[in-house]
């Protein structure tokens, strides 16, 4: 079975590191807690996270300055961020938010079902791409002769190579009406990166076949 998806909390007050994980329990995920700017930072030398959210204000170094750092890493700007802040925060906060790179900015108190919904897809996006570049590696051994022992012979690879990416290519699909329901804009970006990459996958595949 593969490793569930990993969450980076990061908030510097316990009770909203607690009311987080309550709100996420339900969903097929591993919550990483962290109550710094640094926390976060050292996390993030050694696990893969698929999202990260991230509480603006943080004594310290504050949401901002540790999202400058993330994006700054080779290793983890790709990372999403889904900024976290109180309602009566600085008008410009949510500018600020996106400019250092963040994919969406939700206002506490937020709504539990809000936040558990973008989670999940972008949890989902994760678990794809990390299921695509499995199956590239995959057709990248078949093409050149090199598929470990044991995988079969090679003939008997593309079957099974074709299922898994139709399996993905219909969860792509759900995905993509899932987001076109939600009217959510910060999942165009990721989407898009998303459907490029199956869409070149399987012209790769269809050139073998």
């Amino acid at each position: 079975m593969p490793d569930r998806a990993k969450i980076l909390l990061v908030d510097d007050r316990e009770e909203n590191l607690i009311a987080l994980e309550a709100i996420l329990s339900s969903l097929d995920l591993v919550p990483i807690r962290a109550r710094s700017g640094e926390e976060a930072l050292k996390a993030l030398l050694n696990t893969e996270f698929a999202l990260i959210l991230l509480d603006v204000r943080m004594p310290g170094m504050d949401g901002f300055e540790t999202a400058a750092h993330i994006k700054r890493r080779e290793r983890t700007r790709n990372i999403p961020i889904i900024f976290l802040t109180v309602v009566d925060s600085a008008p410009d906060y949510a500018f600020r938010g996106y400019a250092a790179g963040a994919v969406d900015y939700l206002t506490k108190p937020f709504d539990p079902w809000v936040l558990r919904a973008k989670v999940s897809v972008f949890t989902e996006l994760y678990n794809m791409n990390k299921r695509l570049a499995e199956q590239a590696s995959l057709l990248r051994d078949r093409v050149s002769g090199e598929l470990p022992p044991g995988a079969g012979d090679q003939a008997s690879v593309l079957p099974e190579l074709s299922r898994r990416l139709t399996a993905v290519e219909d969860e792509l699909a759900r995905v993509r009406e899932q987001a076109r329901k939600s009217q959510d804009p910060a999942l165009a970006g990721p989407l898009s990166d998303l459907t490029d990459r199956v869409t070149h996958l399987r012209a790769g595949f269809d050139a073998l076949s």
